[in-house]
């Protein structure tokens, strides 16, 4: 099987919100609220590292969850907002190049 390689899109607004990532997508306005374990997944999409490492070294050390469902659950994650232009999707690593930075803002305290 093939690696899969993710990055967070340049054409979104994000922002962290108490543990959790609000996301509007540029391509077709759709608003996504994600839970912890998206969260995880969104923020270590870097382009460079595979799916499979992700889901091995951040979701699974950091949530009681089973590997293949984890691997399962975050595949169909980042199917659902590829389509909606929110992650690039590629076989192979994604050069930091090849899309502007998108920094993650975190929402101040009031």
């Amino acid at each position: 099987m093939a690696d899969t390689f993710i990055a967070r899109s340049p054409a979104i607004a994000a922002r962290a919100l108490g543990g959790e990532m609000m996301i509007m997508s540029a391509v077709d306005s759709t608003f996504f609220s994600l839970n912890e374990v998206a969260t995880v997944i969104f923020q270590a999409a870097d382009g460079r590292t595979p799916l499979a490492e992700i889901v091995e070294k951040k979701v699974c050390t950091e949530f009681e969850v089973e590997p293949e469902e984890a691997q399962r659950d975050a595949e169909q994650f980042v199917a659902d907002l590829s389509k909606h232009g929110v992650l690039l999707v590629s076989d192979q690593p994604i050069q930091a190049h090849n899309f502007p930075n998108t920094p993650v803002k975190k929402a101040e305290n009031s």
